[in-house]
């Protein structure tokens, strides 16, 4: 018996399948379609901040003794926003040089495993802790008094101008007089009246807030002669994957310092400056996400790329928050779900 190998017309029929058949199992070729993953970006932390055995008890009581207060720094593996809070804010000179003298930094790792000793005495796993402070953004900032009471958080990445203020509220014990938005209040310079930026999938007043059902609310809080409200709009908001996502939303403008009249989900009869004040609205912009229920699903309240804040308003649709307490492990997923469909993942973009 005579084998003869394939005529010419029978492998150009086989071939193509055999190389469909290869590529789908092979893991190479699979790793050659997937997208790439962009932006991340590994930080040197400074060798002034605190070398610390992780007691935050024996921190604390240290850095007292030596008319200092201790910050937590929650950070994570390629972040980018703990890259620029190091080398764009952290290397000014008077930035530098009031951390030095007024705190005690200690950096952890938010899914770290190194042990720490929190206030209670529990022992728990950075990441343990982390949790347990709901720590939901990176880098994070918990400023704590000589009792251990937390006195001001910083959740994400902020400017300069507004660190310095932050660390000056803190540095001057400014929370024995009253909380940091009565600070802010205080020491905001007077700024000329001007419109807010528009969007077409803000609801129109008046807010009855309280009439609403089904839907999700986002706030988004601002305020006049605002730089960052202005970036938000121009390079964020203006996004089409990001304007999608928000028209799947009831989306709400608010000036965090106006007297407009407004119904809370609730059915209370609020200014929109009370209300700020209420959910402890600091900074502008915030966008704080409601479920359904008018509980609150997440907030952002720092400088947000297109990424992140897709990936906020993502989380807050379809039950993502319900399924997934952590919003860094939603993101994780949620970027290589994006690289496995072929597409870029840029986080600095």
């Amino acid at each position: 018996m005579v084998v003869r190998a394939p005529g010419r017309s029978l492998l150009l029929f086989i071939l193509p399948i055999l190389l469909l058949f290869v590529s789908s199992r092979s893991p190479v070729l699979q790793a050659a379609e997937q997208g790439r993953f962009l932006g991340a970006m590994e930080t040197v932390y400074p060798g002034w901040f605190q070398e610390s055995f992780l007691d935050l008890r024996e921190d604390i009581a240290e850095a007292a003794s030596e008319g200092r207060r201790v910050v937590i720094f929650f950070h994570q593996d390629g972040c980018p926003y703990c890259n620029l809070l190091v080398e764009r804010n952290l290397s000014q000179k008077d930035i530098q040089d009031t951390m030095k003298q007024k705190f005690a930094v200690i950096e952890l790792n938010m899914f770290g495993d190194r042990e720490v000793t929190a206030l209670d005495g529990r022992l728990l796993t950075e990441k343990a802790f982390a949790a347990g402070l709901k720590v939901q953004f990176t880098p994070t900032l918990l400023f704590f008094d000589e009792r251990g009471r937390v006195v001001l958080r910083l959740n994400g990445y902020v400017s300069p101008q507004k660190f310095k203020v932050a660390l000056d509220y803190v540095s001057s014990h400014g929370d024995n007089k009253g909380s940091y938005r009565e600070y802010l209040a205080l020491n905001r310079p007077p700024e000329p009246e001007g419109a807010l930026a528009r969007e077409d999938f803000f609801l129109s007043p008046p807010f009855d807030l309280s009439s609403r059902r089904g839907r999700p609310l986002i706030l988004l809080f601002e305020q006049s002669q605002c730089p960052d409200c202005d970036r938000l709009h121009q390079e964020v908001l203006s996004d089409p994957e990001i304007g999608a996502l928000l028209k799947r939303y009831d989306a709400v403008q608010l000036d965090m310092w106006s007297g407009t009249a407004l119904k809370t989900p609730d059915g209370r009869k609020l200014t929109a400056r009370e209300w700020a004040g209420e959910l402890g609205v600091i900074f502008a912009p915030t966008f704080i996400l409601l479920g359904p229920d008018g509980s609150e699903i997440i907030r952002s309240e720092a400088v947000f790329k297109r990424f992140h804040t897709a990936s906020i308003l993502d989380y807050g649709l379809d039950g993502h928050y319900l399924r997934q307490p952590n919003f860094q492990r939603f993101l994780s997923a949620r970027a290589e779900h994006i690289r496995e469909q072929g597409r870029d993942v840029d986080i600095w973009k």
